[in-house]
């Protein structure tokens, strides 16, 4: 449950002399100096003793404390600098504040009209996303949820709501994927994504595993046949709207552990390999926050949920299986199970003939290394989708980068006995080649593909502060919000 927001259109300085714990947001934008801001004279005190000046705040927030104790956070918000860069000074801000463990928190924010909207935007988004903590199962005491967030100097309808629609989506993704493998199992997973289903009025149909292999779904099923649970599924999840002209398809990888299966994983990389179901956890909150936000688009959620195990049933090396589409492929490593099991989800669907069709996993290595956890890869069949892809990183704070899709990549992939290899044993380019084979099961209709090397990031990254990131969350919102308000004009 997220905090309540209640809003006052002025910025009156009698209740921020009652707050215990304050957050002051100002903009560049109105050249402010330090008479200008609320609690100017403290702020001002504290200036001092640092020999700093007040645009100093664009560097660095500046805390301190009223005669009654209340707890005081400035920042300015550097109009120019990118979004991501205005997040991470407001994420500074904000966990000076949330580290007191407050009930309530005081946002103020000051300047013209339009950078009281911005400034609240970033620092309502920022508390919703690190004031409730996260899953965990220590027994000592952990941070007090925030219960309730003040925004003084400026109301907002739309803007705000946006806001708190996305915050509830990363949030339920951060959620789940912290979970420990052995309460979030497949099994557990659905259960929950079907209370989910309940609450927000989604259709709901499970394809289990033993439908999916009448299916005829064979990269799915090989690598869900080690484990002993024999309860994976590809669960399809369905949200309409009346005024919809588009359908999207959002894939997501939803891996609840990975071994590595027969080419075992050694404990460095097995470690943490509970978060391989991101992909499906991002999936699911970009459709919580458009099912909070009604937007106008239909939206299906294909969930490929299993778990990769060690067995004597396990698939291996060598072994050829044939894909829901009939292509047939080699298994070259057996820990490169997210493009199997992608490959049958996203053919399933692609059969609906969505207007777009755009998956999330954390899907390879190689793409940590070729961009470390700061930005997440996407690749597209089509140069303008490429270009929004772009636009929606830049807008959300969460930041993508292309990769080269060139069909000329695919001769790496040739198999002697099958339609295609499932990888390369050596890895190299594996984020391309990986690329190249999920385009396999699209059906040449728009897609886009984002491995997420960002889902986990020490340290936070742009708006939130714990390590686990719930990117792709935010850019999913800003992309098919843009495509549900052109009504099919966006490329």
């Amino acid at each position: 449950m997220l905090p309540e927001l209640i809003q006052h259109a002025d910025l009156d300085e009698s209740r921020l002399s009652k707050a215990s714990h304050v957050l002051v947001l100002v903009h560049t934008g109105n050249k402010c100096r330090s008479g200008d801001v609320p609690l100017a004279t403290l702020l001002a005190r504290l200036l001092a003793r640092k020999h700093a000046k007040v645009g100093d705040l664009a560097k660095e927030p500046v805390a301190g404390n009223t005669d009654s104790g209340a707890l005081i956070v400035w920042v300015m918000i550097d109009a120019a600098s990118p979004v991501f860069d205005q997040q991470v000074q407001v994420r500074k801000a904000v966990r000076l504040l949330l580290d007191d463990s407050p009930k309530e928190l005081t946002i103020a924010v000051c300047g013209d009209q339009t950078e009281r909207r911005r400034a609240a935007g970033l620092g309502i988004y920022a508390a919703l996303v690190n004031g409730v903590p996260l899953p965990t199962r220590k027994t000592e005491p952990v941070a007090r949820t925030l219960k309730k967030i003040i925004l003084l100097g400026h109301l907002g309808s739309g803007d705000l709501l946006d806001r708190h629609a996305c915050a509830e989506g990363n949030l339920l993704c951060r959620q789940l994927t912290v979970l420990p493998p052995n309460e979030l199992t497949p099994r557990a997973y659905r259960k929950r994504i079907a209370a989910l289903a309940r609450q927000y009025g989604w259709k709901r149909q499970e394809h289990d595993l033993e439908s999916l292999r009448k299916m005829g779904a064979g990269a799915f099923v090989a690598v869900a046949q080690g484990s002993a649970e024999q309860d994976a599924a590809i669960v399809h999840l369905r949200y309409t709207n009346k005024q919809a002209a588009q359908t999207i398809a959002l894939v997501g990888k939803g891996i609840c552990f990975d071994t590595g299966g027969h080419n075992l994983k050694p404990a460095r990389g097995m470690l943490g390999m509970h978060e391989d179901m991101n992909g499906s956890a991002v999936a699911l909150g970009i459709l919580l926050a458009a099912t909070r936000l009604k937007l106008p688009i239909n939206i299906d959620c294909w969930l490929a949920i299993a778990e990769n195990h060690l067995s004597p049933l396990a698939y291996k090396q060598n072994d050829i299986v044939t894909a829901l589409n009939g292509t047939t492929i080699e298994i070259v490593h057996t820990d490169a199970e997210g493009r199997m099991v992608l490959a049958d989800a996203l053919t399933l669907a692609a059969r609906q003939k969505p207007s777009l069709i755009i998956d999330f996993a954390t899907l390879t290595g190689s793409m940590i290394y070729a961009l470390g956890n700061r930005y997440s890869g996407v690749f597209s069949n089509d140069e303008k989708l490429l270009a929004q892809a772009m636009l929606a990183g830049r807008a959300s704070g969460e930041r993508v980068n292309p990769f080269p899709f060139d069909a000329d990549y695919d001769a790496a992939l040739k198999s002697e006995v099958a339609d295609t290899k499932q990888c390369l044993l050596a890895g190299e380019a594996d984020h391309i080649l990986a690329a190249r084979f999920l385009s396999r099961f699209v059906e040449g209709l728009p897609w886009i593909h984002m491995d997420l090397a960002a889902a986990n990031c020490e340290g936070g990254l742009g708006a939130v502060a714990t390590q686990t990131t719930g990117f792709g969350v935010a850019w999913g919102l800003q992309l098919i919000t843009r495509m549900a308000e052109s009504k099919g004009k966006w490329l």
